[in-house]
């Protein structure tokens, strides 16, 4: 190991030598990994460099093929299934673990229920909910369905069952990806408070920002392999980052192309509503990359969903390429040209226990068949051109989605999407849970699209992301579009003012 790796400090869990395979697939080769008490220790590295199969190694979800685990300092063999949690080692799942039919409190207490004289004790369990999430700064009701949270809530949710349980080691994976700035600022206080009394944090994440700000020592896997453990404060993002793709990121936006003014109209938004979403009002042009930011909950998705008939709208309308499109009419759009990218890949994007082939026709399976049949080698075609054309990195082109990383997802999602050849993509939070190294992949693959005459939206809660893509920037806020930003307007500070309602003005 790197010698700034070893400082004095109290041990509590380690992996030595750990290797793994998957059916003759080696995805692990002989990794170290120490974790003292009372840290904030960041895992990073690419997609698919291995950070969750170590994760769940440590947590007892995975055994290794070979190596050995210890806790303060003596080899055990953790116990499978989230049972390692009886032993103080718990893990929030970037997929969320909760049950849909359950309240929050149920949720929290869900396997460690409190009786008294042999009945729940409901009151008390309710009132130490309330306190864990009050700790947080969450305003989730405990008494809420977690059927009826947002995605946001339910990550609070999940971190609260975390905390609530006295855990010596919590890994985190990718806590923040659905959390607001705010949000994510009350997550790190307790996180740092709880630090500070001996519990020890993995922290897995592709957000250096947070990575820089929050933790103490940075490990960086790649390809497996262990590369570095090192301080945070003596590293940087961009140093980061290179140890992670083991090349450097120079360019990680495409340079910009503005399109021309007298292009024509791809698509046309005219005072659409939805209930939440007022009186929304914009163009988008052929070839033009435009972006939508605003706070989670602005009504960003809620618009994009409305557009791509996902989603009944109460006013306004739709025209596609000179082409009125009725109210909640996912078909009519598709024919008119429209893609709608979601921007959660796993619940509504992708099959997780379906192979890639199946995944990348499911929306075009008119184009690889006659008279109802598939054919295999029209198939077989596509897939390889998808796995080229769009980098998908995976050994086995068998593998189910739900075995492949977070960025091959993404990568095969973008691919399923385009193969149903739209004119108009709407991509809903690009890069959620991705390193930086498939970013940049993205990055280009969105603007080789708009070179190619697609017209592109990008709905983002990254702001470098918006600003390094688009050449126009609306802004949502409170289900309104309230700013529409060109040129040297586009700027964090001044998405910010708009996001905020520190500033107001009418639509382009």
């Amino acid at each position: 190991m790197n010698s700034e790796s070893v400082d004095a400090g109290t041990t509590v869990l380690s992996a030595r030598r750990i290797s793994k395979s998957f059916n003759g697939v080696q995805v692990l080769f002989s990794v170290d990994f120490d974790l003292r008490a009372g840290e904030i220790h960041a895992l990073m590295g690419e997609n698919g460099a291995g950070k969750s199969t170590l994760v769940k190694i440590l947590s007892g979800f995975e055994q290794p093929t070979s190596g050995e685990i210890l806790l303060d300092g003596n080899p055990i063999k953790l116990p499978p299934n989230g049972a390692a949690e009886a032993l103080g080692i718990v893990i929030i799942h970037q997929e969320f673990n909760l049950a849909e039919h359950l309240t929050v409190t149920e949720s929290l207490f869900l396997g460690r229920e409190v009786t008294r004289f042999g009945v729940l004790d409901r009151k008390y369990m309710r009132s130490e909910a309330r306190r864990v999430l009050d700790l947080l700064g969450s305003h989730v009701d405990e008494n809420a369905m977690i059927s009826s949270l947002s995605i946001a809530d339910k990550q609070m949710v999940e971190i609260a069952k975390a905390i609530s349980r006295d855990a010596r080691v919590v890994f985190m994976d990718e806590p923040t990806a659905v959390l607001s700035r705010e949000e994510t600022n009350f997550l790190f206080r307790q996180v740092r408070k709880l630090r500070d009394q001996g519990t020890s944090f993995v922290f897995v994440s592709h957000k250096l920002d947070e990575v820089m700000e929050l933790t103490d020592r940075v490990t960086v896997l790649r390809d497996g392999q262990w590369i570095k453990t090192s301080r945070t404060a003596i590293l940087d993002g961009e140093a980061i980052a290179q140890l992670m793709v083991g090349r450097e990121l120079s360019s990680l936006y495409p340079a910009k192309s503005e399109p021309n003014v007298d292009e024509e109209t791809a698509l046309s938004v005219k005072g659409l509503s939805t209930g939440y979403v007022q009186d929304a009002s914009f163009d988008v042009r052929k070839g033009e990359i435009i972006g939508f930011s605003g706070m989670i909950g602005s009504g960003r998705t809620e618009l994009m969903e409305a557009i791509a008939g996902l989603r009944p709208r109460t006013a306004g309308e739709v025209v596609i390429k000179g082409e009125a499109v009725l109210s909640g009419d996912v078909h009519a759009a598709n024919r008119c040209g429209l893609a709608y990218m979601t921007k959660d890949r796993k619940s509504k994007g992708l099959l997780l226990n379906s192979g890639m082939m199946a995944n990348l026709t499911l929306q075009s399976l008119d184009k690889h068949g006659k008279f109802g049949y598939l054919s295999p080698s029209s198939e077989a075609s596509a897939l390889e051109r998808a796995r080229r054309r769009f980098d998908i990195r995976v050994r086995d082109g068998s593998v189910a989605a739900r075995r492949m990383s977070g960025g091959n997802q993404q990568k095969l999602l973008l691919a399923k999407v385009m193969e149903t050849e739209p004119d108009i993509i709407i991509i809903d939070e690009p890069t959620r849970g991705i390193d930086v190294g498939t970013k940049q992949q993205i990055y280009h693959f969105i603007s080789a699209l708009a070179r190619d005459g697609r017209s592109i939206i990008v709905v983002s809660s990254e702001m470098p992301e918006v600003i390094g893509l688009c050449t126009r920037v609306a802004v949502m806020r409170e289900g309104q579009i309230v700013g529409m930003l060109e040129g040297d307007e586009i700027s964090e500070q001044e998405i910010m003012r708009y996001a905020a309602g520190l500033k107001k003005k009418a639509a382009a």
